[in-house]
């Protein structure tokens, strides 16, 4: 217990517990809605919204408040070609995530020789033992929002992606109750970012929430798995990559990952 009394790692706790739980709250909905992709491809949007921020001068902590906005209107072009056209979502994921990591390569490529430097290993794959305490601030708050918000929508928000068709003859707004779970899914996952990375944020969306599936039979069930497997997680591969000197957001995938494949096991055993 020794390793909890310095303060980098009590801010990766907070920070890795906050984003654990919220990711897997939005990751319950984001997997039945057949979204599972979407996670991965607005994280590679929030890389092109930094990128554009940082090419305008923004601080690299600062160039989050640009991407936020910029990764929003990613979401909803997602949202928008979905509904509006025949492609799937991950097709529609696919084509913005491309353009926009893309957009954000030119980007980074046009910044002077001048410009502050970029840790591109640490935007990619993030490093939880030294995020900061302003970044850990801003993920407990966008964190305690988002997951408000979630149980404000809740029974709207299960019912329109659980059974839309259905919803949508009962009168209701299932197109924007959409939108805000995609503009909502775009804000977690950019300030994820800022801890876990680009590359590794999306895991932290799907694989609680799949886990959770896999042995949870009701949403709130489901839901509360999700969590509690994400949360367990977190913890875990925090404390466990301190001695093993391992990548944290790695280390936590790779027990969430463990988890996944026991939970896969059982649940065929149990048939």
């Amino acid at each position: 217990m020794s390793m909890l009394e310095h303060e980098f790692m009590q801010r990766a706790l907070v920070a890795g517990i906050a984003v654990a739980a919220v990711c897997a709250v939005i990751g319950v909905f984001v997997v039945q809605r057949g979204l599972a992709f979407l996670g991965d491809g607005l994280a590679h949007a929030a890389f092109g919204g930094i990128a554009i921020g940082l090419y305008l001068g923004a601080s690299n902590e600062n160039a989050v408040w640009i991407a936020i906005p910029f990764t929003a209107m990613v979401a909803l072009g997602i949202g928008f070609v979905l509904r509006r056209t025949q492609l799937r979502g991950d097709v529609a994921t696919g084509v913005f995530f491309a353009s926009s990591f893309a957009l954000g390569v030119v980007f980074l490529g046009l910044r002077t020789a001048s410009a502050r430097p970029v840790d591109l290993e640490h935007l990619l794959f993030g490093n939880m033992l030294f995020v900061a305490p302003d970044v850990v601030r801003v993920v407990v708050i966008v964190a305690v929002l988002a997951m408000a918000l979630t149980l404000v929508l809740w029974s709207r928000l299960a019912y329109a992606i659980f059974d839309p068709e259905l919803a949508a003859i009962s009168g209701r707004r299932v197109e924007l109750l959409e939108y805000v779970l995609l503009v909502q899914t775009a804000v977690v996952v950019v300030v994820s970012v800022k801890t876990v990375g680009v590359v590794l944020v999306s895991s932290f969306v799907v694989i609680p929430a799949a886990t959770a599936r896999l042995v949870g039979s009701t949403l709130a069930r489901v839901t509360a798995l999700a969590v509690a497997i994400g949360v367990a997680g977190a913890i875990a591969g925090i404390l466990a990559s301190w001695p093993l000197n391992t990548p944290t957001a790695a280390t936590i995938i790779l027990i969430h990952a463990a988890g996944f494949a026991i939970a896969l096991a059982w649940s065929r055993l149990r048939r």
